[in-house]
């Protein structure tokens, strides 16, 4: 069975540092692409980061140069660095996989979702 499951989640200030994780279970991680996505209520999911299985980083625009995905093999964990905070940046966070290295196409061009999804951590970021 696959599993995702985020953590790292909560509240800070603006300006503030988070960083969130997703423990990866019952598939490849190594050669899947792996994604962070957030959403708002009443608002569309929005692709935040991205990773394909060659290491290959993708951003949205609104966080390049604040967030930054990495992840860890041995541990099969997805991570998501989040510096200098903003309140805009108060979602819930998923974070998901798919078999198909085309994190450009899901994150920056919003095409296509991807295949497994975890249930999300919440971040809020007050004024």
């Amino acid at each position: 069975e696959i599993q995702l499951v985020e953590s790292g989640g909560g509240s800070v200030q603006a300006g503030g540092s988070l960083r969130l994780s997703c423990a990866a279970s019952g598939f490849p991680f190594n050669s899947y692409c792996m994604g962070w996505f957030r959403q708002t209520p009443g608002k569309e999911r929005e692709g935040v980061a991205g990773i394909n299985s060659d290491g290959s980083t993708i951003y949205a625009d609104s966080v390049k140069g604040r967030f930054t995905i990495s992840k860890d093999s041995a541990k099969n964990t997805l991570y998501l660095q989040m510096n200098s905070l903003k309140p805009d940046d108060t979602a819930t966070y998923f974070c998901a996989a798919d078999p198909r290295n085309l994190a450009d196409m899901y994150i920056r061009r919003n095409v296509g979702t991807m295949d497994y999804w975890g249930k999300g951590t919440p971040v809020t970021i007050s004024s």
